[in-house]
């Protein structure tokens, strides 16, 4: 099975529902690690202000977020410089994404190219 997480709830809401969706989410690509299955965290929207909260060793979803750290595939480059998380999340090593060329934008990340290689797309 392949499995793509798409973190969309913004961190800045202050809202226990984007905490929640994060953690869940998160989650999700943990017990999909866990039974072998392929699978990919990305951040759009306003959730590419995630990365540099879940970073921080404070955050109550830290540990779980390193734990599945390596199958973030990264920041929809575009989203990161529209919400204004373009450095932070350049500094906390998440890549920018911009496969999918957008005119006015810097480039977004294609969630296309995961339902034309038969992922199924779970957002949060």
């Amino acid at each position: 099975m392949k499995t793509v997480i798409v973190m969309m709830s913004d961190p800045k809401s202050g809202s226990e529902e984007a905490l929640g969706r994060v953690f869940n989410g998160l989650a999700l690509a943990s017990e999909c690690k866990q039974k072998g299955d392929e699978v990919a965290v990305v951040f759009n929207g306003t959730g590419t202000r995630w990365p540099a909260e879940l970073a921080k060793l404070s955050h109550p979803a830290n540990t779980l977020y390193n734990s599945v750290r390596d199958v973030v595939q990264g920041v929809s480059r575009g989203c990161a410089e529209v919400f204004g998380a373009k450095e932070a999340t350049e500094s906390c090593g998440v890549p920018l994404k911009q496969d999918h060329a957008l005119a006015g934008t810097a480039g977004l990340l294609s969630l296309r190219r995961y339902i034309a290689d038969g992922w199924n797309i779970v957002v949060f």
